[in-house]
């Protein structure tokens, strides 16, 4: 079976449509034209910088997936610098097709033209094809990222507080109960 060769190129202003219904599951909750501006802002942000970039890959001249490249840190601690491939995402009708190598040899490339010695990624952690592919390229886990609302950790945290006052309050209960035996033993 041949391969049809994949392009890859960087963002222009008119993919943010296709870009958000790439990222769609990804982008913050809203209605599509506030995601699709969302996607334009990113796509303006990078036109300036040479630090970032969104690569687009084309099969068959349609938008068949896409990758945001950011040279970075590892890190906020780490200082190694990195080359983060944020959300390499390809539509469910053109995998296997090789657009996932095209994206992260995309990031290869990139991290090579600014002297990077590490690429990292993040795959979303229920999609098992994503995650063997990159462990397929040699991307091991480094970390877990883990998110919820606000609301959810202060409401989670409030508990535990309250969970950690009744035990202590228990175990005074306990000392008490202790010194009240030890008098009536003393007192008979």
């Amino acid at each position: 079976m041949s391969r049809t060769s994949v392009q890859v190129r960087a963002a222009a202003t008119a993919d943010a449509p296709a870009l958000r219904e790439l990222w769609t599951d990804i982008l913050r909750r809203g209605s599509a034209a506030e995601q699709e501006a969302d996607v334009l802002s990113v796509i303006e942000g990078c036109a300036d910088r040479d630090d970032r970039c969104i690569a687009v890959a084309e099969l068959d001249g349609r938008v068949a997936g896409a990758v945001f490249l950011e040279a970075t840190t590892l890190t906020p601690l780490n200082l190694d610098s990195a080359v983060l491939a944020v959300s390499p995402h390809v539509l469910p009708e053109f995998r296997r097709r090789g657009v996932g190598t095209a994206l992260m040899d995309a990031a290869t490339r990139f991290a090579e033209a600014h002297g990077i010695a590490t690429v990292a990624t993040a795959a979303m952690a229920n999609s098992r094809d994503a995650n063997r592919f990159m462990a397929r390229l040699s991307l091991t886990p480094q970390a877990t990222l883990r998110a919820a609302s606000t609301s959810a950790v202060r409401s989670k945290l409030s508990g535990r507080r309250s969970a950690t006052r009744n035990r202590g309050s228990r175990q005074v209960d306990k000392v008490l109960a202790a010194r009240r035996l030890g008098r009536e033993h003393v007192a008979s």
